[in-house]
């Protein structure tokens, strides 16, 4: 298996994350921070609820019963 390098550049372009913080780009740390908290990443969230900070697995099972999950495309 070949290792893959993260294209930090177009994920930064990609981030929908209104918080500075140095993982923009760097999707595998942003994950892992995230999942360590109980949280999902700002790109799991729509642009509105990803403002509120609140990115807790139970948010987002409530956004995904309220809107659907078209948000996530």
């Amino acid at each position: 298996m070949t290792a893959k390098t993260c294209n930090v550049e177009r994920n930064k372009s990609r981030c929908p994350c209104t918080f500075n913080c140095g993982k923009h780009g760097i999707c595998c740390d942003c994950l892992e921070y995230h999942r360590s908290s109980g949280e999902l990443p700002a790109c799991y969230f729509p642009k509105d609820a990803e403002k509120s900070g609140n990115r807790s697995i139970a948010n987002f099972i409530s956004l995904v019963q309220q809107k659907g999950t078209s948000f996530l495309a």
